[in-house]
């Protein structure tokens, strides 16, 4: 079930960009127990990213529970975590301690600032690491920055470089028997996220200002236009051949000698393009455009996106207990994955770690 079958990895329990990772590799097939405060509700409905794996709830600050969360790592390939730095440590499950009893252990850890640095200890949130990182400066209209939900900081600058720096370590670790600390920060994430930018902009290539730059939104060939019935499409014809197409099939009546590329005449042709949009539907459009090279999308909502055709013929999403939420990605060949059913009970997924059954037994008598 999916090709991280067989890796065991201790989750303990985060907000945010933590749990979307354990989803992901639950996703792809590690088997996660994820660790939690014994006076922590149940997961609320719609917590899609807590999917997939059983909880133990135990509290770490005794001596005793500690003692079997070490067994428990003992046993493991991976941990990861998303405390401020310097909280594992003052409960006894930092990296030299945990390492100590499992040398080849990964050990995952995620932050918005990184373990060290001026700002290691400060509170934040998604936007103050991109904020950090050049990306919210880039983004949103030319008037103020605009956070592009939690995207770009929490779970791409932090879960996704999190998940793919431990599948890095776990496979030097199978290779050598070294684990090691990863140190996953969301302001190097977002930071990295810009790399193509930076590029461009150090070439001279990108203006340092927002909705000025190609698909910045500042074009007219790359940006959102308002139909008639007041919904909205999405049009993203940068290549001439493309941008030839789009001009063709929607109609559209520019002057003869406009020049794509010329900054300095997108505001006019934007003003044309709006005026085009506006004169049909968006289903309308649709039917006109979609599936051709005029590179075209309608903007759909949360609501109307599972029902798309495409995404209907790629199982894109999928309905469990009332929620309609995405379904594993990316795409296996030999191993595909699958969602497992959570609520399955931790102790007997220890059993199968291999953990001595004394320890299941204390650990038993702890939890029940």
């Amino acid at each position: 079930m999916g090709p991280l079958r067989g890796i065991r990895i201790v989750e303990f329990a985060g907000i945010g960009p933590g749990p979307y990772c354990g989803m992901l590799l639950a996703d792809m097939g590690a088997e996660i127990v994820r660790i939690d405060r014994p006076s922590a509700p149940p997961p609320p409905k719609g917590a899609v990213t807590q999917r997939g794996r059983s909880t133990l709830r135990l509290d770490l600050k005794d001596p005793a529970s500690r003692g079997l969360c070490l067994d428990l790592l003992r046993n493991a390939d991976a941990l990861f975590e998303g405390f401020r730095p310097g909280v594992m440590e003052r409960l006894g499950l930092g990296p030299g301690d945990v390492m100590n009893v499992n040398p080849r252990l990964v050990y995952g850890r995620m932050t918005g600032w990184g373990q060290h640095g001026p700002l290691a200890a400060a509170a934040g949130h998604d936007i103050n690491y991109i904020a950090l990182s050049g990306a919210l400066h880039a983004i949103g209209p030319a008037e103020r920055p605009v956070p592009p939900l939690n995207l770009v900081g929490d779970f791409g600058g932090g879960a996704l470089f999190l998940a793919v720096g431990m599948l890095a370590a776990l496979i030097h670790a199978r290779a050598t028997g070294e684990g090691q600390v990863v140190d996953a920060a969301m302001s190097d994430g977002a930071a990295s996220l810009m790399a193509m930018f930076y590029g461009k902009f150090g070439a001279g290539t990108w203006a340092d200002s927002r909705e000025a730059n190609y698909i910045d939104g500042g074009s007219h060939f790359y940006r959102t236009y308002q139909c008639r019935d007041d919904h909205w499409i999405a049009i993203a014809a940068i290549e001439p051949q493309f941008y030839s197409e789009l001009i063709a099939r929607a109609g559209l009546d520019l002057p003869e000698d406009h020049s794509q590329m010329d900054a300095g005449q997108w505001p006019a042709l934007q003003a044309l393009f709006e005026q085009r949009f506006r004169e049909r539907t968006r289903s309308q459009w649709m039917e006109l455009l979609e599936g051709t090279d005029a590179c075209f999308a309608p903007v759909l909502s949360l609501a109307e996106a599972p029902s798309h055709p495409h995404n209907l013929a790629r199982a894109t999403f999928f309905e469990r207990d009332g929620i309609v939420q995405p379904a594993p990605a990316p795409r296996f060949s030999r191993t595909p994955p699958a969602v497992r059913t959570e609520g399955s009970d931790p102790l007997r997924t220890l059993d199968g770690w291999g953990c001595a059954p004394a320890a299941i037994a204390a650990l038993e008598r702890l939890v029940r």
